[in-house]
């Protein structure tokens, strides 16, 4: 038997570079997979990733599959792009803090013993990076289509994705949360999106995709019973996740003009949700998408 030297392993298509903002500070570690071959006509659509260090590789593998049989998918192909950190772990749980968190923030004991103190409330910021700084470097290294532009949060970065909605409509034609923490103190999201259904000068043809895990508002079987379920019975009375996330499509799929859809994604948790809901995501952006009449309807239960 013959065995080969080990080699890390390489996503295909993929590459990733480090950004840091003109304002100064850390660096962003930006991941990029651009489908090969020429783009089409008017550019590729184009999906951002929030935590994506957490979750491009998912992401590309799911697109890459399934947009090379578009016939038995109704998936087509396009550009991924993920905004995360330089480091090798899923997650910077500091600087995604400030980073996620809508203002006006707050500041919190730190994640771990001699840690930083942990803020929330740079949001703004953030997504100004996004649509000033990254977008023109994605556009410098591949042909986008400006109109066809979608991004994609998960529980503070789902809440992220809500507050970008409400208060810069237009850098996004569709929008996905992901088991938002619209609970969360400090935001005043509620307020924004009240703004946001007052404003008649909103553009026309927004796609919203809201979900959460069927476990996120009650215990999963394996967790009846477990050291924490008093703990976890809690939280969840506190964040009511379901509740508020299923409230918000309703609440946003009576406005004219937008197409919001809820899924309440069956046998998941906070965290074991993250895999369906980046396929899911996937099929909503690139693939064939019935009106939400048809498809993802606000599920009343």
């Amino acid at each position: 038997m013959i065995v080969s030297p080990s080699r890390p392993v390489t996503l295909p298509e993929a590459v990733t570079f480090d950004l840091s903002p003109r304002s100064g500070g850390e660096p962003y570690r930006i991941f990029l997979r651009v489908p090969p071959g020429e783009p089409p006509a008017g550019g590729w659509p184009i999906l951002y990733l929030l935590d994506g260090n957490a979750v491009f590789a998912t992401a590309v593998d799911a697109l890459r599959v399934q947009s090379a049989w578009p016939l038995g998918t109704g998936v087509h192909d396009g550009v991924i792009v993920g905004v995360g950190y330089p480091t090798d772990a899923p997650y910077d749980s500091v600087r995604r803090s400030w980073d996620l968190g809508p203002p006006p923030g707050a500041t919190y004991p730190p994640h771990s013993d001699g840690g930083p103190d942990v803020r929330t409330g740079g949001a703004d910021a953030f997504l100004d990076f996004i649509e000033q700084e990254l977008k023109p470097e994605i556009a410098r290294r591949t042909s986008v289509d400006a109109s066809r532009q979608a991004i994609f949060g998960h529980s503070f970065g789902g809440l992220c994705a809500l507050h970008g909605l409400f208060t810069r409509t237009e850098a996004f034609s569709s929008w996905i949360a992901v088991s938002p923490t619209i609970y969360w103190p400090d935001t005043d999201l509620l307020g924004k999106a009240a703004q946001f259904e007052r404003n008649k000068a909103r553009p026309a043809g927004l796609r919203v995709l809201i979900s959460a895990g069927e476990f996120e508002q009650r215990l999963a079987p394996f967790q009846i019973g477990a050291p924490d379920e008093d703990k976890r019975r809690a939280a969840h009375a506190r964040s009511r996740t379901v509740d508020l996330a299923r409230e918000m499509a309703e609440r946003l799929s009576g406005l004219d003009g937008v197409d919001c859809a809820f899924e309440l994604i069956g046998g998941e948790t906070h965290m074991s949700v993250l895999p369906t809901a980046i396929n899911q995501s996937i099929r909503f952006f690139f693939g064939y998408s019935p009106p939400t009449s048809d498809r993802l309807k606000p599920k009343m239960t």
